[in-house]
């Protein structure tokens, strides 16, 4: 049986990315990311770390900024570490492609960081 991850979220950003390099100098940048859900009457946020690799890593870190808003399309990745004796275990993003909705000055900017964003 075939498996399928994908995820699309819309959201914005709570805290500047980070950029780093790994030693094949491979830009990687991570950030948080707060999407809304309504469910009636009540709303929800969810706080998802989301991480981009190459050229959109390097864009992600240039234009974007706490509070800018966008949508990303990537899959889940499940990261599991052990800390004082306890295994622990999270979910996160690792976003292929990341479409500006905002940038960290403030403007609009519907622009794609990957040029081949269906939408």
């Amino acid at each position: 049986m075939a498996s399928f991850n994908k995820v699309m979220l819309l959201g914005n950003l709570t805290r500047d990315p980070e950029l780093k390099y790994a030693h094949n100098g491979s830009a990687i940048t991570s950030f948080g990311l707060a999407v809304n859900q309504r469910s009636g009457e009540r709303e929800e946020t969810l706080f998802v770390d989301v991480t981009t690799f190459g050229k959109t890593a390097e864009l992600a870190n240039q234009y974007l900024g706490k509070g800018s808003q966008v949508l990303l399309d990537g899959r889940l990745r499940l990261e599991q570490w052990e800390k004082d004796g306890q295994k622990r275990n999270k979910l996160s993003v690792i976003a292929d492609r990341v479409q500006f909705l905002s940038r960290k000055d403030g403007v609009d900017a519907k622009t794609p960081i990957d040029d081949d964003i269906p939408f």
